[in-house]
């Protein structure tokens, strides 16, 4: 049986940067991943596009992450954005940024980061091994000594093991678990001993009450402000886009947002009592303060004043929009312009700058951006990424509880960690 200097358990982004760090620093590298090809989920995200990072000051960028941005301090003081656009610029992916310091590759296309990073570890010398499951570490006298798994392939299981003097977990959470993302790696960490904080979905489309989202099913609003509001207090806002689907609301000021609700959805399921109540507020007319609002409405009643209420709407509302409004605001649709009262104007802007959604749920593991909670970060050296209760054991990426909102930074969060975890024995 061939030992190798380092084991990478996952091949997705932070398993292929962690791999070939390690080769580039002369190690023998082993990739395990169980699917049947390394970077599925890697393909996929950003809707095939691949945010890789985020250009940010690097005190924001910590500013953004939960529960514990500066365990990443030492990581990101030597290999951050900078750095990472360097590298892919190297093993030729050009880059570009666009709104928000997100960074892409500039032909728009995930698939391509996986390619490149896959040739890259290959031409150091990784051996990658597909449709293997670990499913044990092998530990003496709390120092790893290598790995047992499974190889499932054609229809047959064959149980293997690999000898090792170093392990990095990178097996991602628990999100899009058809990508091969199971959790497996929270069971590695939990069978030798380390915390795993409680798992939740994250940047995860949002279920609301009633059937306003079914009947809006297909909107796209852009340049909104959502703000949300737990039981009366606000929870959080964001400025950007969003969609309507039939079961709720998503897009990327939603997906964002969800990191604040679905821990009081969560909540809200084990509480014995009464629920808190969650709102997705959503500011239609964000450019526009209530007193710039006032007077545009009062010059559309004044200039329309011989329209119906439906048609005045159509100038301020898309079309699938305005019988949501009408419903609302109980204004009659036939009612002219010039008769509609000041208490109805101050109803209909109310309506165009809290147009309110109530949050009942969230959608699951299989629609979900990211995972929250995770290996405990206080049992992982912030240094090495090396485990305090096992020599040699390390972990990268997602598997840490570690997270951030879209646009880049849980790439980023994934990628610097997995270069760290390389560099050390």
């Amino acid at each position: 049986m061939q030992k190798y200097d380092t084991i990478i358990i996952g091949g997705g982004a932070a398993g292929l940067m962690a791999a070939g760090q390690a080769a580039t620093l002369s190690q023998n590298v082993l990739v395990l991943e169980r699917m049947n090809r390394p970077g599925r989920k890697l393909s996929i995200t950003g809707k095939g596009r691949c945010n890789i990072t985020n250009t940010a000051p690097l005190a924001e960028f910590i500013r953004q992450v939960q529960p514990n941005g500066r365990f990443l301090r030492s990581s990101f003081s030597n290999f951050y954005s900078e750095e990472l656009i360097s590298f892919f610029n190297s093993i030729g992916v050009k880059t570009i940024i666009e709104r928000g310091d997100r960074v892409f590759p500039d032909n728009g296309k995930a698939v391509e980061i996986v390619k490149s990073m896959v040739a890259w570890c290959k031409n150091k010398g990784v051996v990658i091994k597909t449709n293997i499951r670990v499913n044990s570490l092998i530990i003496k006298d709390d120092k790893l000594l290598g790995v047992r798994g499974i190889l499932e392939e054609n229809g047959k299981k064959e149980n293997l093991l690999f000898d090792a003097n170093k392990v990095i977990i990178a097996t991602g959470g628990a999100s899009y678990p058809a990508t091969g993302s199971t959790g497996d790696g929270y069971k590695l960490a939990k069978s030798v001993g380390h915390k795993v904080n409680s798992i939740l979905p994250s940047l995860v489309p949002l279920e609301t009450e009633g059937k306003i989202a079914k009947e809006l099913n297909g909107l796209e609003l852009k340049n909104i402000r959502g703000t949300i509001w737990i039981d009366g207090k606000k929870a959080g806002e964001d400025f950007g886009e969003m969609s309507f689907t039939n079961f709720g609301i998503t897009g990327p000021i939603v997906l964002s947002l969800s990191r604040m609700i679905v821990p009081a959805i969560q909540e809200n399921l084990s509480a014995d009592r009464q629920g808190k109540e969650i709102i997705f507020s959503i500011d239609l007319k964000s450019a526009l303060d209530d007193k710039k609002l006032d007077n545009r409405l009062i010059r559309d009643f004044n200039d329309k004043g011989k329209e119906t209420f439906t048609n005045i709407l159509s100038g301020l509302l898309p079309k699938v929009l305005i019988s949501t409004c009408i419903q609302s605001t109980k204004i009659d649709p036939d009612k002219l312009g010039h008769q509609i009262s000041s208490n109805e104007r101050k109803e209909l802007r109310k309506w165009l700058k809290n147009f309110n959604l109530k949050v009942i749920g969230h959608r699951p593991f299989e629609e979900a951006i990211i995972t929250v909670g995770g290996v405990d970060t206080n049992e992982v050296n912030q240094k090495s990424m090396e485990s305090k209760l096992i020599n040699g054991l390390f972990f990268a990426g997602e598997i840490l509880d570690l997270d951030a909102p879209t646009g880049g930074y849980n790439l980023q969060i994934a990628f610097s960690t997995a270069w760290t975890a390389a560099q050390n024995k």
